[in-house]
């Protein structure tokens, strides 16, 4: 009882190690379960919306729609769940301006079910539900009314072009399958679109770089009044993902099993299908037409015959009356009188050429017979050349049928596709792999400040340990006094610390993330398991610590432990061997460099500890400094085009025509923009599979004009870089790198990714789907997006044979045409305001699919969500730092106490000691810091390299301003520690503390 009573006594008398201890595994735990229960929290939640909602696992989509053939084929693939067929039209409205949106209709099968959020769903024709982002930029409610217009329909969609009837008419081949939607509109619900979980009225939606919508705005309508059975998309649901967490790999394994059967087995062939379904409706449309052509030229044909029979007729009268007369004068003039009657009894037979020259002779002289015959003769003449123009028509529609209905592609894409799914997955990737590097730091900073107390607590009762193992104690008994001491701070300072980490800092996160995306549902979860394994984590490092300092001391014999503890042996330092310097030093100069030199273990842990806690805040610095400068970096040094430019290909002309026009560039480089995919070539190049696959990477691909190929230069900065240490890369000198036929050169954002650098052969996507294996010739500095470039002959050269190969015996010359150049980069004049106002004005152009200014994007980039966690890590790194300092200065001071009473006794006032003892914690700081801030600077680059997002690259950045804050704040935290270490150095008192050993 009395060594309990004793064991009692000593703790509370150690009452600020035990605060120490605690503190640092509180702030330890915290950080290492905090921001992984925020991303778990946020990740359950938003997996639970996905499948309430039913989110779509797979989509397909095709450039020529979808039929009921398509839709059947697809329920047919092992591990589909359900199939729902999605039509949908984009509409355009007057809101400020011309606004576009997408009418979706509310699937029947429970796939991509929007979220309601006020008013109800709607059930009628007519009736529509919008999101909150259109409330909130249109100003109208629920009840509004809206009049939209659809936009004209895709020519992909089209059969066959027009055809000339007949009649002079014009036959249109459109067809009555495409979607149709009601125009007048009523707003009876706002709903949150299951795709795209942005939210417009928090301080930071979607940042613009990862924007994919292709309309301002989606409405949703029921199925009641929209016409057409072409389809737009159809979604997937696949059995078994639901089971599994949307942001795991399982899932993404899971959902990839489906996909590639699709592209396997459906696809290939469902293409090809199509393609035929229109090409035999174009040739049933021209086989139409023919026949209704024929139909009309044989009415017309007989028509004309009854009126030339109808001539002939009355001329062939006229030549039987002029030949009858004939005969009956001839008679007249005969001797015979019989002959007369038999003249009048018939009429006289004419051969064909007698009768023929009459025919002609009475024609030629009446002029109203005359224009009756060339009246029919004209007809006649019309006639053949109208069948012999529609003929000629038909024939050459025939011909042209197959060149004008292109290769039918198919995208399957699954939830990676989604534009708010990736940048939330991508987000909460981020923040959590920096909540898996930091605990390291604490980690490793807790061992050595409880290595540093416990050692000091056990070594100030050496005696007492002597005592109890010279009474007969157990060496395990007496250090359990410590291991319990130990083991109790940490459960106390770890429970806090789970506190914190599940419900303050998640709740933090949440808030952040909640001004970004919209989650319903999300609640705040406690993971048993984990929080275990984290406080474990802890108290096996600090109990390991204590062991180690129980074992060092009571490794001696009692007798050893009773007597006090033989100061340490005097020796020279190295600077004393200098001696123009240690000549000019002062007493207490040489006092305290004797006292900071001579300590190893002192020195090793406070400049350790100080330097740790430095690194921390700098790392936190350097991230916030590298994700601020992304943009402007980008967008200012690397693109030095101010305008980019994207167009349809049908529309390229007129979209360069527009620009020209207007007088805006001084410059500019015609190339072309596809959306295609990176990835890690396997050896071959099938036209199988699907993009963004594992270890792949969505890219820009562009296409630069064989004769311009120097001209890239000037628009994008291309700088060799090779991958270095630690977050850094070589950089090559501007200008150096230029593209060429041998390869393509890739963005330092998708080669980091994927790990590819100069002369790795990669697997190629262009837009249409085909894939080609390409030899990168060079990686390219790049921060944002993920762009490709490639030379126009190696373009050809990687997918012209692919395209051959899909079309047999196709030798038409759109098959060899040139590369239709459906974007431009182009420099301009003026402002900065006056480029971002020109380039919203563009979009406003039908000819124009997409319209970018760089002054725009560089000044709207924003990562809100890194910099509110940085702020979180440099918070905790800070209070680490204070724990820490609080520490080691507390220690210092109690393995001194007859050292500091020797000094009041020598005479020595307060304020001296005071300086005394401050300047050494304060020279182990500056040192500290020292250490601290190249060390800082490496783990930044360390972290940044784990930070691997889509269409990323962290070049580390860590400004001037941050190093200095980084040591004004360490060297602050000191100045505070000491405002509470002064009042301990005056309470030591000179004749108790002198007399303690005795």
């Amino acid at each position: 009882m009395a060594f309990v009573k004793d064991m009692l006594r000593m703790w509370a008398h150690s009452w600020k190690r035990f605060i120490s201890i605690a503190m640092i595994t509180l702030l330890g735990v915290a950080v290492l379960t905090g921001i992984y229960a925020g991303c778990r929290d946020a990740f359950r939640s938003t997996d639970r919306f996905f499948d309430a909602q039913g989110l779509h696992d797979v989509q397909v989509l095709s450039t020529a729609g979808l039929s009921n053939g398509d839709i059947a084929a697809l329920r047919k693939v092992n591990g589909v769940a359900k199939v729902q067929a999605e039509r949908s039209q984009e509409v355009t409205f007057d809101l400020d301006g011309r606004k576009s949106a997408t009418m979706q209709e509310i699937g029947t099968n429970g796939i991509d079910q929007p979220y309601l959020q006020e008013g109800r769903m709607p059930k009628k024709a007519g009736e529509i539900a919008v999101t909150r982002k259109f409330i909130r930029d249109s100003g109208k409610r629920i009840g509004s009314r809206l009049t939209v217009t659809p936009e004209s329909a895709s020519s992909d969609t089209s059969d066959t072009n027009d055809t000339n009837g007949a009649d002079g008419t014009n036959e249109t081949s459109g067809t009555d399958e495409a979607p149709s939607f009601p125009t007048k509109l009523t707003i009876v619900g706002v709903v949150l679109d299951p795709q795209n979980l942005s939210n417009p009225d928090g301080y930071s939606a979607m940042t613009s770089f990862r924007s994919t919508a292709t309309t301002d705005y989606t409405f949703f309508a029921p199925s009641d009044g929209v016409t057409g059975i072409l389809y737009t998309s159809a979604t997937l649901l696949v059995k078994g993902a639901a089971a599994e967490s949307t942001f795991d790999e399982s899932y993404e394994n899971t959902v990839k099993q489906v996909t590639d059967r699709i592209d396997g087995t459906v696809k290939t062939d469902r293409q090809k299908a199509r393609r035929q379904e229109l090409l035999d409706a174009g040739n049933k449309k021209i086989a139409d037409a023919r026949a209704e052509a024929d139909k009309k030229f044989a009415d017309a044909q007989s028509q004309i015959d009854a009126n030339r029979q109808q001539f002939n007729q009355q001329v062939d009268q006229i030549v039987s009356m002029q030949a009858g007369a004939a005969a009956a004068g001839a008679a007249a003039n005969g001797a015979n009188a019989g002959a007369v009657a038999a003249a009048g009894a018939t009429t006289p037979q004419l051969d064909e050429t007698t009768r023929e020259t009459m025919r002609e002779t009475i024609i030629a002289a009446s002029p109203e017979l005359t224009q009756a015959k060339q009246q029919l003769d004209q007809a006649q003449s019309q006639l053949n050349e109208q069948k012999a123009s529609t003929e000629q028509t038909l024939k050459t529609k025939e011909n042209e049928l197959k060149t004008s209905i292109p290769q039918v592609r198919w995208y399957v894409q699954d939830r990676q596709q989604l534009g708010g799914f990736s940048a939330l997955k991508s987000d909460l990737d981020s923040i959590q792999s920096l909540g898996n590097a930091f605990p390291i730091v604490f980690l490793l900073v807790a061992v050595m400040m409880s290595l540093t107390a416990m050692a000091r607590m056990v070594e100030e009762d050496r005696s007492l340990i002597g005592t109890y193992v010279g009474l007969g104690y157990g060496r395990l008994a007496v250090a359990s006094r410590y291991l319990l001491f130990a083991l109790l701070a940490c459960l106390i300072g770890g429970g806090l610390g789970l506190i914190a980490g599940f419900l303050g800092i998640p709740a933090f996160l949440l808030v952040v993330l909640q001004g970004m995306y919209v989650m319903p549902g999300l609640r705040l979860e406690y993971d048993w398991l984990y929080g275990s394994l984290g406080i474990a984590l802890f108290v096996v490092g600090v109990l390991a610590a204590t062991i180690y300092a129980c074992v060092q001391e009571m490794r001696q014999t009692p007798a050893s432990l009773l007597r006090p503890k033989a100061p340490r042996a005097g020796s020279r330092i190295l600077l004393e061997r200098i001696r123009p310097v240690w000549n000019r030093i002062g007493f207490l100069g040489k006092v305290t460099a004797r006292n900071i030199f001579r300590f190893k273990s002192r020195l090793i842990m406070t400049v350790g500890g100080v330097a740790g806690c430095t690194a921390l805040i700098v790392c936190g610095l350097a991230i916030n400094d590298t994700v601020a400068d992304l943009g402007i970096k980008q967008y200012r040094d690397i693109y030095q085009y101010d305008l980019m430019v994207v167009s349809d290909d049908s529309d390229a002309s007129a979209m360069r025509t527009k620009v020209a026009s207007d007088g805006r560039v001084t410059s500019s480089l015609d190339v072309r923009i596809e959306s295609g995919d990176l990835a890690i070539s396997g050896g071959g190049d099938g036209d199988s599979g699907k993009a963004g696959s594992s270890g792949s990477e969505s890219i820009q691909l562009v296409a630069v004009p064989e004769k311009h190929l120097s001209d890239l230069g000037e628009m994008v900065t291309l700088q060799p870089v090779s991958s270095g240490m630690l977050g850094t890369s070589g950089v090559g000198k501007t200008g150096s790198l230029k593209l060429d036929d041998d390869g393509v050169i890739v963005a330092q954002s998708a080669a980091s990714a994927l790990g590819v650098k100069a002369g790795s052969k990669v697997r190629l996507t262009n837009g249409d789907g085909v894939r080609a294996t390409a030899k990168v010739s060079a990686v390219n500095r790049n921060l944002i997006g993920s762009d490709v470039y490639v030379s126009e002959t190696y373009y050809a050269k990687l997918f012209d044979s692919k395209d051959a190969k899909n079309t047999k015996n196709s030798k038409s010359s759109e098959d060899s045409e040139a590369l239709t150049w459906n974007a431009m980069l182009a420099k301009l004049s003026g402002s900065d305001t006056s480029q971002t106002d020109y380039a919203e004005s563009l979009e406003e152009d039908s000819s124009v699919m997409k319209a970018v200014s760089c002054a725009h994007m560089a000044d709207s980039f924003k990562f809100d969500l890194m910099g509110a966690v940085v702020a979180l890590i440099v918070a905790l790194a800070g209070g680490l730092a204070l724990v820490v300092l609080f520490t080691l200065a507390n220690t210092n001071v109690s393995e001194r106490v007859r050292e500091m009473a020797t000094l009041k006794v020598l005479g020595f006032f307060d304020r001296e000691v005071h300086h005394y003892v401050n300047r050494e914690m304060m020279i182990l700081t500056v040192m500290g810091v020292i250490l601290g801030l190249p060390l800082g600077r490496l783990v930044g680059g360390m972290l940044t390299m784990a930070l691997n997002m889509p269409s990323l690259y962290f070049e580390v950045e860590v400004k001037p301003l941050s190093y200095v804050i980084a040591a004004v704040a360490t060297m602050a935290f000191a100045l505070l520690v000491q405002l509470f270490v002064n009042p301990v150095l005056d309470r030591i008192d000179p004749i108790s503390s002198l007399k303690s050993v005795e």
